[in-house]
C-alpha cells in the first residue's frame, strides 16, 4: 500500500500542475476563481485517471473504462468536495495575487489527498491487481 501511495502522491503531482495551469488559463480567459476551478479539476482528474490506472492501481480490466472512468470521477468528487471548500477558503480570506491560485490549488488538493486515496483504493480499482502494494 505504501508504493500505491507514493505513486497516488506522484500521479496528484503531476494533477495539481495541470489543475494550477489550466486554472491559470481559464482565469487568463476570464472565466473567475470559482468557474475556472470547476473547469480546471475536471482536466486534473482525467490526467490523474490515466496515470492512476496505469501507474498506480493497474486497472486489470474488471470494467469497461468508461465505467471506470465514472467511478473515478464520482470518487474524486468526494474528495472534490473537500479541495473546493477549502480552496474557496483561501481565495475568499487571502488577498488577491497572482501566487493565490497557486496556493489555493495547494492547500485543497492537500486536504483532499487521502481522501481521494482511500476511494480510490477501496472503491474504484479494488479489483486491480494488488502486485503494486
Amino acid at each position: 500500500m505504501q508504493r500505491q501511495l507514493i505513486r497516488f502522491v506522484f500521479a496528484g503531482g503531476i494533477g495539481f500542475v495541470v489543475d494550477t495551469a489550466v486554472l491559470y488559463l481559464m482565469l487568463w480567459l476570464g472565466l473567475g476563481y470559482f468557474a475556472g476551478r470547476a473547469v480546471s479539476f475536471l482536466c486534473a482528474v482525467w490526467v490523474t485517471w490515466q496515470l492512476n490506472r496505469r501507474i498506480t492501481f493497474s486497472a486489470s480490466g474488471h470494467q469497461s473504462a468508461w465505467a471506470e472512468w465514472v467511478r473515478y470521477l464520482a470518487a474524486m468528487s468526494v474528495g472534490g468536495g473537500v479541495n473546493y471548500a477549502v480552496y474557496s477558503g483561501v481565495v475568499s480570506m487571502v488577498r488577491p495575487a497572482p501566487w493565490l491560485p497557486l496556493l489555493a490549488v495547494a492547500a485543497g488538493s492537500t486536504a483532499a489527498l487521502l481522501v481521494n486515496f482511500a476511494t480510490a483504493k477501496w472503491w474504484v480499482f479494488k479489483h486491480a491487481r494488488s502486485n503494486h502494494s
